[in-house]
């Protein structure tokens, strides 16, 4: 029986401190996708009161973990940029949102629109990853 993508997103974020801290929340997922959501707290804030952009790097690059493993096949990011188009502010919910552009046997490449609780796109982040050919050991 193949492995549940809901499962490996769960039992990965159990395993994820960083996210944990950040307060992430899966909202929904399929097989190479889901959908996450935060809230921004005052501490993720820069030296201009605003939400720092590692924040929501951070959130971009968690969601694109948990999509591109959402097989069950072990994959690591290669390389991810992000475009920030409008700023956060604290108390701000952000949603990120994967598409899987390519789901290769060793490569998969992703989109990931990241918006605010109004529906504005706050940035646009790309990732590539690379499948290791290993399963997750996780429960199913």
């Amino acid at each position: 029986m193949s492995k549940k993508p809901t499962n490996i997103i769960n039992q990965m974020l159990q395993q994820d401190v960083f996210s944990q801290w950040m307060g992430i929340e899966v909202l929904e997922s399929d097989p190479g996708y889901c959908k996450l959501s935060m809230k921004v707290q005052e501490e993720m804030t820069n030296g201009f009161g605003v939400c720092h952009g590692g924040i929501t790097f951070s959130l971009a690059d968690s969601a694109l973990a948990f999509a591109s493993n959402s097989r069950g096949s072990i994959s690591l990011a290669l390389e991810n940029n992000i475009n920030f188009t409008k700023k956060v502010n604290v108390g701000d919910i952000l949603i990120a949102e994967t598409e899987e552009l390519q789901n290769g046997r060793t490569i998969g490449v992703y989109k990931v629109r990241i918006s605010n609780q109004n529906e504005e796109l706050v940035a646009e982040f790309r990732g590539t990853v690379y499948r290791t050919g290993k399963q997750h050991d996780l429960d199913n």
